[in-house]
């Protein structure tokens, strides 16, 4: 798979701290055994020859991981370490922090050397508490180097998502449809979160479609591309298409170029129907796909949360992610009579479908069509002509995580987490569609995703990667994180004499 574009690349600063009533060669040789564990982890990292004792080291320490580019940070406690100078580095440093602390090697360091890193951990998060400082604490946060290394991996991803937040600008074409106002989008919360968001109207995507005419050498290079991805059989039905969607491929990379302004990576919400197929003559799913197979994603009906949830899942694993509907029930003729439902029970399957705007890479079978839902109501009685442009077929059966970051009706943000697998099943059904089995997804859909007024839109990751995204959120200043419950345990509200089952 090729790399994305319009992605953080994570710098990973380590900074070690020692208190000064410990040696500072404690944290030194610590250090120092840590940074070979962090290579083989394949975690980038820069350990700083800076080790914080004092305030003036918190500065020293700053300036040098600065120059050196980082935008993350391990905070290594290889001793109790100096809770003031450290959370002051960890307040004035500009991207997100880690704190893990060394655990005690042996029977030998005992005797002498201890570091005592367990009781300045507590003394390093009480202050953090005083300074109102978030960061990632992992769930064992005290550790031999193999083990830090580990985290750092796990630190780097979540990083990533919150970096790739915090620096993003989200475009949109068009206002939401009068029907799909369940795609509820709040603009304060993008800004407390520190997303920028600049909105248009369809009329300028139009103008921006014809400008494009202009370049015919590139559009003709980018309508090859479409057709070795669709390949020249029936994958490709309509290869006379090609040209009009690569000139809208076109116009939408021109405009990102021009106005990402301050922002470092941008997403985009456009209106894809009614008014989009007579003023442009085609669907623009296929295109939606293959710029999220880039690394930008495109959501569908103006679905702002949507797409910045894309834009995290892709952060989060590497892998292009997708904007699904949690769509439809599945019937029982459907799934084979022992069908591995992955710790899903009947219930808690559904299909995930969307016109066709999930790119090539994570399905089966794909092929160029046409929209139906939008045939039916745009042109009824004729051959499919201004619908076509989708890309259809099976989701790619394997793990994957539903997630969604949304601002609520009241302004204030919150997500929902849920792993599961996307099933090897036909679904039988049109789209770019699959069969999901999430375990307890029935209960969380009533008592989370109905309960909380979530909308349709989901999206979704092509990794188990609720480890890493739940760590972003917490990062990201949100704590409603909502996550499938085994049946054991009711969720707030829940009926207490319904049956769980």
């Amino acid at each position: 798979m090729p790399k994305l574009i319009n992605t953080p690349e994570v710098k990973l600063a380590v900074v070690g701290v020692s208190r000064d009533c410990f040696p500072i060669s404690l944290t030194k040789s610590r250090l120092a055994a840590l940074e070979p564990c962090l290579k083989k982890a394949n975690v980038p990292a820069y350990v700083s020859p800076v080790v914080i004792e004092s305030e003036k080291d918190a500065m020293a320490a700053l300036d040098d991981v600065a120059k050196q580019g980082c935008n993350a940070a391990l905070v290594y406690l290889g001793n109790f370490g100096p809770e003031g100078p450290t959370t002051m580095f960890m307040r004035k440093f500009a991207g997100p922090c880690m704190v893990a602390a060394a655990a005690e090697e042996d029977r030998k360091v005992l005797a002498s050397d201890r570091g005592d890193a367990l009781c300045g951990l507590l003394n390093n998060s009480y202050n953090q508490h005083l300074r109102g400082i978030a960061s990632y604490i992992p769930q064992f946060p005290v550790g031999l180097p193999a083990q830090i290394a580990g985290q750092a991996a796990d630190f780097a991803a979540i990083a990533r998502v919150v970096i790739g937040v915090k620096n993003l600008k989200v475009f949109t074409f068009g206002p939401r449809p009068f029907d799909f106002l369940a795609c509820n989008a709040p603009v304060k919360p993008f800004y407390d979160l520190g997303v920028e968001v600049m909105e248009n109207s369809e009329l300028d995507l139009l103008l921006l479609y014809k400008d494009a005419a202009s370049e015919k050498s590139r559009i003709a290079e980018i309508a090859g591309e479409m057709r070795a991805e669709l390949g020249d059989g029936p994958g490709n039905p309509y290869p006379d298409l090609l040209p009009k969607l690569a000139q809208l491929e076109v116009a939408i990379l021109n405009f990102m170029e021009k106005n990402l302004g301050a922002s470092q990576y941008a997403v985009f919400a456009d209106k894809c129907w009614p008014a989009f197929e007579p003023a442009f003559g085609f669907v623009p799913c296929y295109v939606n796909s293959r710029l999220a197979g880039k690394g930008i994603p495109v959501s569908c009906e103006v679905d702002l949360y949507g797409a910045m949830s894309e834009y995290m899942c892709q952060c989060a694993t590497l892998v292009p992610a997708t904007l699904l509907d949690i769509n439809n029930s599945v019937p029982d003729d459907v799934m084979p009579a022992k069908a591995d439902m992955r710790g899903a029970g009947k219930k808690d399957l559904f299909m995930g479908f969307h016109c066709g705007n999930t790119c090539s890479e994570c399905l089966k079978d794909r092929r160029m069509s046409y929209q139906l839902i939008m045939k039916r109501g745009l042109e009824p009685d004729s051959e499919p002509n201004i619908t076509r442009g989708t890309l259809e077929g099976r989701l790619k059966p394997g793990g994957i995580t539903f997630f969604r970051l949304q601002g609520n009706p009241d302004g204030r943000l919150n997500s929902y987490i849920a792993e599961g697998e996307i099933l090897d099943v036909p679904p039988q059904t049109f789209g770019g569609t699959g069969i999901f089995a999430i375990p307890h997804f029935a209960r969380f859909y009533r008592h989370i995703l109905v309960a909380k007024g979530y909308p349709h839109h989901g999206a979704v990751a092509f990794k188990k990667a609720g480890k890493i995204l739940f760590e972003a959120v917490k990062l990201l200043g949100v704590d409603d994180i909502g996550v499938p419950l085994p049946d054991h345990l009711p969720y707030p509200g829940e009926n207490p004499f319904e049956s769980f089952m």
